[in-house]
């Protein structure tokens, strides 16, 4: 599974990083983003679900982060 931290990444680029990075990966890989709360989950969520990839944990941690887990279609 491929991870990527981008807590404190400002919309839209936290989108944009997470796109490119699974632009590079197979389909049906695992990808896990770390993101801050907020728009920048809820932005990154709806923006890959309408690209056709699936969510497949959101994890909030007691430190307000979120985890995605999402599978590449």
């Amino acid at each position: 599974m491929e991870s990527l931290d981008l807590r404190g990444v400002a919309c839209p680029m936290n989108f944009v990083k997470t796109r490119l990075k699974l632009d590079k990966m197979p389909a049906g890989s695992l990808l896990e983003v770390v993101l801050d709360a907020g728009e920048p989950v809820e932005s990154v969520t709806e923006s890959i679900k309408s690209e056709g990839h699936v969510i497949e944990s959101d994890t909030a941690d007691v430190a307000g982060f979120h985890t995605l887990k999402i599978r590449k279609s």
